[in-house]
């Protein structure tokens, strides 16, 4: 009897002894960030309706950053250049009040 009991639960045992050991995984996925997971036909360059649409709205944005940043750098540039011209016409006053200067 006890011998029955034994041979009936051993398969059941075993069993569960291998589900709460055995990976499901072997492999962990990598992905860059941004992936999405899914690859496509073709690779990288071709893609779907949405990817090219959204690669070219963040292509616009971007070119709009970079403009904005060109827009004030060329703002920084004149007001330093208008600053030197102030800077000069007040050395060229100050050397005239000395007279430094003889025409």
């Amino acid at each position: 009897m006890r011998q029955a009991i034994i041979s009936a639960t051993r398969p059941a045992l075993r069993s569960s002894l291998y589900t709460q050991t055995r990976s499901f995984t072997v492999f962990t996925s990598r992905m860059a960030e941004g992936d999405t997971g899914g690859l496509r036909s073709g690779g990288t360059a071709s893609g779907d309706a949405f990817s090219k649409r959204e690669k070219a709205s963040e292509d616009y944005a971007i070119k709009a950053r970079e403009r904005e940043k060109l827009l004030a750098l060329k703002q920084k540039i004149a007001d330093q250049q208008k600053h030197l011209k102030d800077l000069s016409d007040h050395l060229d006053e100050l050397s005239k009040e000395s007279g430094g200067e003889h025409h």
